[in-house]
């Protein structure tokens, strides 16, 4: 056999002293020491990495693209500083060059750019008064809207809070221009019908950007979903696919309608039917049971400190429907893809979690729970024994200005000592994979890598702002190490996928490659390590210039 390409002089991943690695075709054909001469022929290309690490590509365990895609060709604030002048300059800008925009959508604001941690309507009317203005926040659980927004929405202080969301309001009860949750999704009706083309380019324009940062694959968390102002974007997938344009490999979690029932199923069915020609699959379903605890929409055990009314948040699904829930998806073969940030919601999803595999114990559904905020100490031992992966978001894990001025007072220092938990899950014998939840916060790897191991931010990360956030860790006890941190973002999240021949370099896997410019084993800030290239399926996607 010849090969195409040799890699060889890398620090290869977790492959017992190897330094080369040999692809043929789509696969992995070879990994040892030194090139085998009798597999070079006229085309092969070798390249010498000089010591740099080669990895697994990284696989994504729940990310948003589309919705990231199409705030990138929107009103996009999630590169700029946590500043409301900043903010306030880039509506202007927005506004001034789209004059014919009808409505001026956009994402990507943080709240501890405001006093309080949230914006006002005002604030937007200030340099945007003329036509709605609606933008949502990084975590996608808020809307900042301008006047203009709110009066065509028809929302007024007489306006009630609608079920799974919250309007907030200042003193007068007027609403200040911040909708929560669902209740964004008046103001959201306002955005027009997005076309088929424009969902294309974003998607396109996500797969871009995560194969810059060593992306070869992902899990879409909420294919489907319809709220803050995203469109069904499964179509948008199935089209790419067909079309041959999809390079990474993705799985799409089909959105559970909450206010729906079991006759849904029959749809989820057929759409899941419709995939798995190239590069899209539909196998999992997502079930959302709680919002964030920075609302005080996580639903908690206790209740939060210093909020009137000791609000424990709200449950989406009543814990017994859940039960039903899961037992009918994994009768039906989906593995459910369930968001949990706060403790009660983590022990309900896990309770139904585990009915469901009661149910349906010859069903390999890769079932997972995203987020873990907080979990109950109770809880922790219970992923390991039952299975569910914890797919966690790493990035969060550090003493951000937001975590600490809006977060933890809202959560004790009790609490906080279990603050996502990732070591005592993994210690306790549960499986971690590892995602962005993109555009929530950014999609590179190496960033979230950093921040598992050391509970702290990375220097090249402009939204790691706080006191202490690269020096004070954020419960070092529950940081990881290296090796299981990329093990998190590779095979643990290929795992999570249900994608085996992906996530690891060994004979016979895919060739989902990433080459770094060093060492990541001997890099001081593995959030400065830079990707060079990244190839999917021994195709490069992606080269640094």
């Amino acid at each position: 056999m010849i090969a195409d390409r040799i890699f060889t002089n890398a620090a290869v991943f977790d492959a017992a002293g190897a330094d080369t690695v040999t692809v043929h075709g789509n696969s992995i054909v070879g990994v040892g020491r030194g090139v085998d001469r009798d597999m070079i022929g006229k085309h092969t290309e070798i390249t010498d990495l000089g010591g740099a690490s080669l990895l697994p590509g990284f696989v994504d365990a729940h990310a948003h693209p589309v919705a990231a895609g199409m705030s990138a060709l929107r009103c996009d604030l999630s590169g700029l500083a946590h500043d409301r002048q900043s903010y306030l300059a880039a509506i202007a800008e927005y506004a001034a060059a789209n004059p014919d925009e009808a409505v001026i959508a956009g994402a990507g604001w943080y709240g501890d750019a405001f006093p309080g941690g949230f914006p006002t309507r005002q604030d937007i009317d200030s340099v945007a008064a003329d036509r709605p203005v609606i933008l949502t926040s990084h975590d996608y659980h808020g809307a900042w809207v301008n006047t203009r927004a709110l009066e065509l929405a028809g929302i007024t202080s007489d306006t009630a809070d609608p079920a799974g969301g919250r309007i907030i309001r200042d003193h007068d009860g007027e609403p200040t221009g911040v909708l929560l949750d669902r209740g964004g999704d008046a103001v959201n009706a306002l955005i027009p019908e997005v076309t088929p083309e424009f969902m294309r380019r974003a998607l396109l324009e996500a797969q871009r950007r995560l194969h810059s940062v060593g992306v070869t694959g992902w899990q879409d968390a909420a294919v489907g979903a319809e709220f803050f102002g995203l469109k069904d974007n499964f179509a948008t997938y199935v089209d790419a696919d067909e079309a041959g344009e999809l390079t990474a490999r993705v799985v799409g979690a089909l959105w559970w309608e909450a206010e729906r029932g079991a006759e849904q199923l029959g749809e989820l069915c057929a759409r899941r039917d419709r995939t798995g020609h190239s590069r899209f699959t539909a196998t999992m379903v997502k079930v959302m049971q709680d919002g964030i605890c920075e609302n005080c929409t996580a639903a908690m055990l206790a209740p939060y400190r210093a909020v009137a009314g000791h609000d424990t948040g709200e449950s989406f699904i009543d814990p017994e429907d859940l039960h039903k829930v899961t037992a009918l998806l994994a009768g039906e073969r989906f593995g459910v893809h369930m968001h949990a940030v706060g403790d009660r919601a983590v022990r309900e999803c896990l309770d139904a979690l585990g009915h469901a595999i009661a149910q349906h114990p010859q069903f390999d559904g890769r079932h997972q729970i995203a987020h873990l905020d907080v979990v109950d100490p109770q809880d922790i031992p219970r992923f390991g024994r039952l299975g569910v992966i914890a797919n966690i978001q790493a990035l969060w894990a550090r003493r951000d200005k937001e975590i600490v001025e809006r977060k933890l007072p809202l959560l004790g220092p009790d609490r906080e000592l279990w603050h996502f938990p990732f070591g005592s899950i993994q210690r306790h014998g549960g499986t971690l994979a590892m995602g962005s939840d993109w555009p929530v916060t950014d999609p590179n790897p190496l960033w979230a890598i950093h921040t598992a191991v050391h509970r702290t931010g990375t220097h090249a990360d402009p939204h790691a702002i706080g006191d202490g956030v690269f020096d004070t860790p954020l419960q070092a006890q529950e940081g990881i190490s290296l090796q299981s941190a990329i093990h998190a973002y590779t095979a643990g999240s290929a795992y999570a996928n249900g994608q085996d021949r992906t996530g690891r370099i060994a004979a016979g896997m895919l060739a989902d490659l990433v080459v770094l410019d060093q060492d990541i084993t001997t890099a001081t800030d593995v959030g400065m390590v830079q990707v060079v290239q990244t190839i999917v399926g021994g195709d490069t996607v992606f080269v640094r210039d």
